[in-house]
Parts: C-alpha cells; sequence; structure tokens
C-alpha cells in the first residue's frame, strides 16, 4: 500500500476548502452543522425576529448535535457537556436552543425519518430542557438534578472506559507512538515547529499540561512530534495543529504521553447580549 505523502503547507488552503465544501454537500444536516455564520444570517432576517428573549447568560453559540459528548475534568470526572466553545458568548439561550433543534431536524430528515418522529425528538428537546432547569430548590447548595436519560448513561459508560491506548488507535494508529503521521496529520513547515516549541516551553503551557490527571507541578513536558490536524468541517482551512508530548518526572507512575490540540481562535459569529461584559481573553 503506497503511503501517505503530506502536502506541502504553501498548498494547505486550496486543499482544506475543497474538502470542505464537499463535506457540507454530502447533506443538508452536515451544511447546518458546519455553517454556522449562515445560520446566524438567517437569524436577522424578518422571518426570526420574533424569537423569544432569554436572560444573558453564557451560551455555546453553535449547540448542533456533534458539539454535545463526553468531558473530563482535571480530576478525572467525566460528564457529558458542551466540547465545542469557539461560539460561546454572553447571549441568548434561545439561540442555543433554536440551533440544536436545527441540527437534530436536518439529521432526522437526513436519515429518512418521517416528520412525526421530527415532531416526537423538538417535544423531547423541550421537555429535557425544562427538566433540566427543574432542580430541587429545597437545598440550594445541593440541589438535586434530574435523572439522566439512558442514552447519556449508555454514553457516560463508553466514555468511562476510554484509555490511552483507544485514543491512540483511533487518531495515532500506533499505541506507543513516536510520531504524528497519516492522511490527519500533515507536515509543518520549519517556522511552525520552531513556533510551537517555543510555546511548549513556556511555563504557563507546562502548568497547564501537568494539571491532566494531577500530575506533579514540577514535570517536565518536552515535545516529541506536531503536525497540522484535518479535523472536523467548519474549521477546515484554520490553523490546527496536534502535539504529541511526553511528560517524565522522577516518580515513573506521573510519567507518560499526552495529546494536545491547539486551534485557531477567532470572533464569535454568535451575536452577544447588548452591554454584555465579554472577557478580553
Amino acid at each position: 500500500m503506497k503511503s501517505f505523502e503530506s502536502p506541502l503547507p504553501e498548498h494547505r488552503a486550496e486543499l482544506l476548502e475543497a474538502r470542505r465544501n464537499l463535506k457540507m454537500a454530502r447533506s443538508a444536516h452536515a451544511y447546518v452543522r458546519d455553517n454556522t455564520v449562515r445560520f446566524y444570517e438567517w437569524l436577522t432576517t424578518s422571518s426570526a425576529r420574533k424569537l423569544p428573549v432569554g436572560p444573558a447568560v453564557w451560551i455555546c453559540g453553535d449547540c448542533h448535535v456533534g458539539n454535545l459528548g463526553p468531558v473530563a475534568d482535571s480530576k478525572g470526572d467525566v460528564d457529558i457537556q458542551i466540547r465545542d466553545l469557539d461560539q460561546t458568548v454572553i447571549g441568548n439561550p434561545a439561540h442555543d436552543l433554536i440551533r440544536l433543534g436545527l441540527s437534530l431536524a436536518t439529521a432526522a430528515r437526513g436519515s429518512d425519518l418521517p416528520g412525526v418522529v421530527t415532531a416526537h425528538i423538538m417535544e423531547a428537546l423541550v421537555e429535557g430542557y425544562e427538566r433540566a432547569l427543574d432542580t430541587d430548590i429545597d437545598d440550594e447548595k445541593n440541589p438535586v438534578a434530574p435523572p439522566s436519560p439512558e442514552t447519556v448513561k449508555f454514553t457516560m459508560k463508553r466514555a468511562l472506559g476510554r484509555r490511552w491506548k483507544h485514543l491512540a488507535e483511533e487518531r495515532i494508529e500506533d499505541i506507543e507512538p513516536k510520531a504524528l503521521h497519516g492522511e490527519k496529520f500533515w507536515a509543518l513547515s520549519k517556522a511552525e515547529k520552531q513556533e510551537i516549541k517555543a510555546l511548549f516551553s513556556t511555563e504557563a503551557v507546562r502548568r497547564l499540561i501537568t494539571q491532566i490527571k494531577s500530575r506533579p507541578d514540577d514535570a517536565a513536558v518536552r515535545v516529541i512530534d506536531a503536525a497540522y490536524r484535518i479535523k472536523g468541517c467548519s474549521s477546515l482551512g484554520r490553523l490546527r495543529y496536534s502535539v504529541l508530548a511526553r511528560i517524565d518526572h522522577q516518580d515513573h507512575d506521573h510519567s507518560g504521553l499526552c495529546l494536545v490540540d491547539i486551534k485557531e481562535a477567532l470572533h464569535a459569529a454568535a451575536p452577544r447580549a447588548k452591554n454584555a461584559g465579554m472577557p478580553k481573553a
């Protein structure tokens, strides 16, 4: 089998744009999911101006089904959360509900499900949102959350069984990886390699990485390899890198590998609430 030959960095933009257009053309769901800007353009039209306005709170801004899933915190605790914050702003929570509802409806349509199924999905969305807000207010310090649906419990069970070898097998094709290579990892320019090494030599990044699995603060972090990562659809063409790093410590139980994803940040397309005090960084 012929090995994959990574394209030159100067040819990335053209290749990624073509790949993005191809992905979006596959289905209505793919187009809706990966075109956040167009979604908010539609919301500004006259037909969408009668939206309810909720309290100004932090919203995902791009709340579709692909951006929901299991996420672990620094202590290793896992929960189903929003896992993409590119469009996060202080805004109208109705935007998240409409975005998620549209994503679910187009997914159902793309699966040739009857209209009545789509209606039931929308009803379940609203009911679930209401139940999530209906916590036990008798104990303000420890509110009782409603029970999780069976689908969420199943997803959580699978997530809790995930280990490093599963990540390596899916993304790196090597349980004990020494380099990032393949169709999802493209070669970097010399300047990109230098910038990434400089970034990972900073104290801020070292402390951030050692927080994973609560590793010792004095653990050393070194870059093994880095590559331009091909991931998603709407983000294709934006700067995105994967860095394979090793954490070294005299206590070998705290040593190991770490895969870090670096993604270019852009201005959110989601409209923020008027007079909202958004942080600068």
